[in-house]
């Protein structure tokens, strides 16, 4: 890096202290949680589900009081709830409780890779196609229609049926699904950002094109890319229960909520009715978490958008 550049990103990097109007930014401060539990209530009810969907994944061998795969004696199939067995047993006579909580782990753990692998996908795709323009970009967004033309749940199934079934190739099908919409969105941000009065001065310094991307267009998209990946991550949730309910998911013995729900919860809906019960809760606790944090991030990271109050 030689002189000037340096003095470039030292005189740019923080173009808001100039002065500039920029888009403008939060950070996870103080101030944002009490805006957020002050304004936004749903949102705060949001962010609790989250914290504690993840602190149960963290901590599920320490808090699922036996091995989830563990079978009891023939005695103990389809126990309902009890002081023994929280949430009665499976037909296998395993502790149903315990299955949920492990759920959560292999939900999440699907979650985090997932949106954390899309997230790259579809910054790189979008930025570039934006930043580079021309027939990069043409190219680039016809395969984006393509794509976004086909039912999410089409092409998943068409992308599963040739990998096969299991918790590896669920996580490759989606990356391969969910990069296409969020890469439109990343490129009009970055569409709008890269004709700003700063991208502007650091290009008639000589800033090179890849630190006029890292140190000016990149932290001023953060604020969508954030609420993307908190929506992100209960449409993953999902999608990954979705799949396993119709069998191209996560395979036994590892526990899915959706394979619970498929497997016995519809089987069995009258005899043992917390079979279907439990992991339906668990599922809808998960999205409905995810889904209002990320509603109440997106109206405070941009306050064009409202929700409502929410």
């Amino acid at each position: 890096m030689t002189g000037s550049d340096t003095t470039a990103i030292n005189k740019f990097v923080k173009p808001e202290e100039e002065g500039l109007d920029l888009p403008k930014r939060f950070h996870w401060t103080l101030d944002l949680l009490i805006q957020l539990f002050k304004t936004k209530p749903l949102g705060a009810i949001g962010a609790i589900l989250v914290v504690f969907m993840v602190f149960v994944a963290v901590f599920a061998p320490l808090i699922a009081p036996f091995e989830p795969q563990q079978i009891f004696g023939v005695n103990d199939s389809l126990k309902p709830p009890n002081g023994t067995y929280l949430f009665g047993t499976d037909p296998l006579a395993r502790d149903f409780f315990s299955r949920v909580v492990f759920g959560a782990r292999v939900s999440m753990q699907v979650g985090l890779i997932v949106v954390g692998l899309s997230v790259c996908v579809y910054t790189t795709i979008g930025t570039l196609s934006a930043y580079i323009g021309g027939l990069f970009d043409t190219i680039v967004q016809r395969i984006v229609d393509a794509i976004m033309s086909i039912p999410w749940l089409v092409f998943v199934l068409m992308v599963m049926a040739i990998l096969g079934p299991g918790k590896r190739n669920v996580i490759i099908a989606l990356v391969v699904v969910g990069w296409a919409g969020p890469s439109r969105v990343v490129r009009g941000t970055v569409l709008a950002v890269k004709e700003s009065e700063y991208v502007l001065a650091a290009r008639a310094t000589g800033l090179k094109q890849w630190m006029i991307v890292v140190f000016h267009i990149l932290p001023n998209i953060t604020a969508p890319i954030i609420v993307m990946v908190t929506l992100g991550l209960g449409n993953v949730i999902l999608a990954e229960a979705a799949l396993s309910f119709l069998g191209f998911g996560v395979q036994p013995p590892d526990p899915s909520w959706g394979r619970m729900l498929s497997r016995d919860g519809m089987d069995m809906m009258v005899q043992a009715p917390w079979l279907a019960i439990f992991p339906g809760i668990a599922i809808s606790l998960a999205v409905f978490g995810f889904n209002m944090f990320g509603d109440a991030l997106r109206d405070l990271l941009d306050p064009k958008l409202t929700g409502g109050g929410r």
